[in-house]
């Protein structure tokens, strides 16, 4: 059985910039994904190519000593020119409708072959290992709903920043889906779930 990490990337403060840092927060909160996540036998690390990514995740792989594979198709979805108008009508409207795209930007159904393909991929090459990807959440969302139908617009607007969700598969392929993260907003302290 193979066990995939999700990660989605630690905060990072907004900016027309892709490529763009963790925050101070972000940084505190990598570290806390290195505490989760270095408990489990990770083999490998891959990473989408932009640095909230990858600064995410660096915390773990330095524990680890394991090198950050950089995965271009682990980055985000590109959600087009009207992003800037109104975010979460313009993310929910390619929720509704998988086959639509935003002038400019890139299908749900597009970016969740891509993703689906990294897994299939590292699957095949990690049959029996424990690995992590560190991305964003449209990605992740759409790469989860890939293997869980449930998974809609309103499971993506839960996501925190970071936020962790393990898939396992078993020898039938069958796929196990949980989350080891979430966010307390009344104490403002992330941590892990328990049962």
């Amino acid at each position: 059985m193979s066990t995939f990490y999700l990660v989605r990337h630690a905060h990072a403060d907004w900016a027309p910039e892709e490529n763009r840092p963790l925050s101070a927060r972000g940084r505190k909160d990598a570290d806390r994904v290195a505490d989760i996540l270095e408990q489990y036998p990770i083999r490998a690390i891959y990473s989408s190519p932009f640095l909230r990514a990858v600064e995410t995740i660096a915390p773990l792989a330095r524990r680890l000593g394991l090198p950050v594979h950089i995965e271009p198709d682990l980055r985000e979805r590109r959600l087009g020119n009207s992003m800037a108008e109104d975010f979460l009508k313009a993310v929910e409207a390619t929720w509704q409708d998988p086959a639509m795209a935003h002038q400019g930007g890139e299908t749900n159904a597009a970016a969740q072959q891509r993703g689906l393909a990294v897994v299939r991929r590292l699957q095949r090459q990690h049959e029996t290992e424990h690995i992590v990807l560190s991305t964003h959440g449209n990605l992740l969302a759409l790469i989860l709903q890939g293997f869980d139908s449930s998974v809609d617009f309103a499971f993506w607007k839960s996501l925190t920043m970071p936020d962790i969700y393990s898939l396992s598969f078993n020898q039938t392929g069958e796929a196990v889906m949980s989350r080891l993260w979430w966010f307390q907003p009344t104490a403002g302290v992330p941590g892990e779930m328990t049962g």
